[in-house]
């Protein structure tokens, strides 16, 4: 896939409705997924269709996580990573920037899956995983917005970082030896982002791009998984 057959972002004035902050960030929420409603503290995000799009595949191994080292990027209230332990991953590695989210996430790993190996990881994306940590698996849904939304870093933070961030990622999986060889790195991002930036960056830093996912939410959004491997790559 080249950054030429994807969307360009929508208009900003259509993003910025489109991703309105709702002004409950800052309160103690829920969150009902598989059976389980899972209480999602103050700071941390509520995950969205495209988060629970991720969280889905890995539980159903369309993202196959089962006896794999599995790492849930910017994990928020992980769902994904609930999901990676349901399924069966060999470790899982649950990394935001946000402390308080990968306390959540691991916190609820622990109580509803339990009996797995887990490791919890505060970090400005790969910044702060340690130089040992080799993983077969990675799943990202980035805070790619295009617009900015709102002033709260903590809004950004989960909302609109914006195609810098991708390119920050990218560059450094490519010098950093976090993936192994044949690992998988899953992106989700719709055109409320810059699609062809972002595939542009993968490119850029020595990736293959592919498409697992295309949906179409018939109000103007399209949202692409993208499947990224190392080019050249076997699997």
């Amino acid at each position: 896939m080249t950054p030429q057959e994807l969307p360009a972002p929508l208009p900003a004035e259509t993003v910025s409705a489109l991703n309105r902050p709702d002004g409950t960030l800052h309160t103690t929420r829920t969150r009902h997924w598989n059976d389980w409603d899972l209480e999602v503290p103050p700071g941390v995000f509520r995950p969205g269709l495209t988060s629970e799009m991720i969280a889905d595949r890995v539980l159903s191994g369309e993202i196959e996580t089962r006896g794999r080292r599995y790492l849930a990027m910017g994990c928020g209230l992980g769902l994904e990573v609930l999901a990676a332990g349901v399924r069966g991953a060999a470790h899982t590695y649950a990394v935001d920037v946000h402390p308080a989210s990968v306390e959540t996430a691991v916190g609820h790993l622990d109580r509803l899956v339990g009996g797995t190996a887990r490791t919890g990881i505060v970090a400005d994306l790969l910044d702060g995983v340690p130089d040992s940590t080799v993983v077969d698996v990675v799943t990202f849904n980035p805070p790619a917005v295009s617009v900015r939304v709102d002033d709260d870093p903590d809004v950004v933070r989960n909302v609109c970082e914006g195609a810098p961030l991708l390119q920050r990622f990218f560059a450094q999986l490519a010098v950093r030896d976090v993936l192994a060889p044949d690992g998988e790195v899953f992106v989700i991002a719709s055109n409320t982002a810059d699609l062809p930036a972002l595939v542009d960056s993968a490119l850029r830093h020595g990736f293959d791009a592919g498409l697992a996912l295309r949906h179409d939410w018939g109000d103007g959004v399209i949202t692409h998984l993208f499947r990224f491997t190392r080019a050249g790559g076997t699997r």
